[in-house]
């Protein structure tokens, strides 16, 4: 496995979720925000996983399992916004799951955590 490129693949696309992210709170499409901000962050630990482990990342979407196998060390605020946003990446791939939707001003707030948390991560790489 070529870690670097891997790792590549999933900064660019995180990175590409992200502006998604920003793009879907624009036009108020409140819980894919919040789904696509979850996979931003998903995917910016996975280049950890390929970083730390060599192997292609597994295919799992939680968080604290995929920060399980890194050498990340986050804090406690970065690991409970993890927590939260594994709340929103349910709504997409399982519909007898529909979460509440937080108040924009919070949604906001989460967009802007992610946007913070992304950069700390791609920071550690």
């Amino acid at each position: 496995m070529d870690s670097e490129k891997q790792i590549q693949y999933w900064i660019y696309t995180a990175e590409e979720d992200l502006g998604t992210a920003t793009v879907l709170l624009n036009n108020n499409k409140i819980l894919p925000c919040l789904f696509f901000c979850h996979l931003c962050i998903e995917k910016a630990i996975k280049a950890h996983v390929a970083r730390c482990t060599q192997q292609i990342p597994p295919k799992s979407h939680k968080l604290s399992y995929l920060i399980s196998i890194t050498d990340l060390e986050l804090s406690e605020d970065e690991l409970n916004f993890c927590a939260i946003l594994m709340t929103y990446m349910l709504e997409g791939r399982y519909p007898d799951h529909y979460p509440q939707v937080p108040s924009i001003n919070l949604v906001q707030e989460y967009l802007q955590k992610a946007h913070n948390l992304f950069q700390c991560l791609k920071v550690k790489l």
